[in-house]
């Protein structure tokens, strides 16, 4: 048996001991099917995007069950939006996860034990670990991408003045302002804490770091970069 978190929480707090054999799943690709009269087959359209997956622990509460149940119910079906969720079998990975229920117990004699399905909707991508920290960047370094799908990084720039950011073939310029600001890629956004900064950048498109190597480098006013690159993969 082996033990998983979610929203901060191990279910060993819970008296839970669980498998999961379908933690190794992959999500499906969305794509709209089109019938044409009088054409063999079907068209496909791909949407560009994956669909959540389901991520199931079967699970046991071996003793004490009337005295947990009301603390399992309220660690599952209280949070609200998608919280982290990891496990041991794949130790270097997380998803993003929400459990909707609903939350079935089977008992078993004088109800001292139960066993479940804990089911959890997620967001399709799995987070590597090694992907959610910031990194200083040195002027002209390479970074590699270790999966097969274009990330959205987290750039924090410290600008002096006007300047230009080269991640790979895109360019963002900054003019107008100095002080700290945050390119967050996967938000499509730029900001200082709670200030919106968008009216400073000057971009094609935001930033992304494709499979492979992508050079990053830079000109004019910037004394710093951190990059957080949020690898993920399937």
């Amino acid at each position: 048996m082996r033990k998983f978190w979610f929203d901060g929480h191990c279910c060993e707090e819970f008296g839970i001991v669980c498998s999961g054999s379908s933690t190794f799943a992959a999500p499906e690709r969305d794509a709209t099917v089109v019938d044409i009269p009088g054409r063999n087959g079907t068209l496909t359209i791909d949407n560009g995007r994956y669909k959540n997956i389901t991520v199931a622990y079967p699970a046991f509460v071996p003793r004490d069950f009337p005295a947990r149940a009301a603390s399992i119910r309220a660690w599952l079906l209280g949070p609200t939006g998608y919280q982290r969720l990891e496990d041991e079998y794949q130790p270097d990975c997380y998803h993003l996860a929400r459990f909707a229920g609903p939350l079935e117990f089977e008992t078993g004699f004088l109800n001292r034990a139960a066993s479940m399905s804990l089911a959890f909707d997620c967001m399709p991508q799995r987070w590597l670990k090694s992907g959610e920290y910031a990194q200083p960047i040195a002027n002209g370094q390479t970074l590699y991408n270790p999966t097969g799908f274009e990330a959205l990084p987290l750039i924090e720039v410290e600008l002096t003045g006007e300047a230009a950011l080269q991640v790979g073939g895109i360019t963002v310029q900054f003019a107008g302002y100095t002080g700290p600001l945050v390119l967050d890629c996967d938000l499509q956004d730029a900001y200082a804490g709670t200030s919106n900064l968008n009216r400073y950048v000057t971009a094609a498109q935001f930033p992304v770091l494709p499979a492979g190597k992508t050079e990053i480098s830079w000109s004019g006013g910037i004394s710093g970069v951190r990059l957080t690159p949020n690898w993920w993969t399937l």
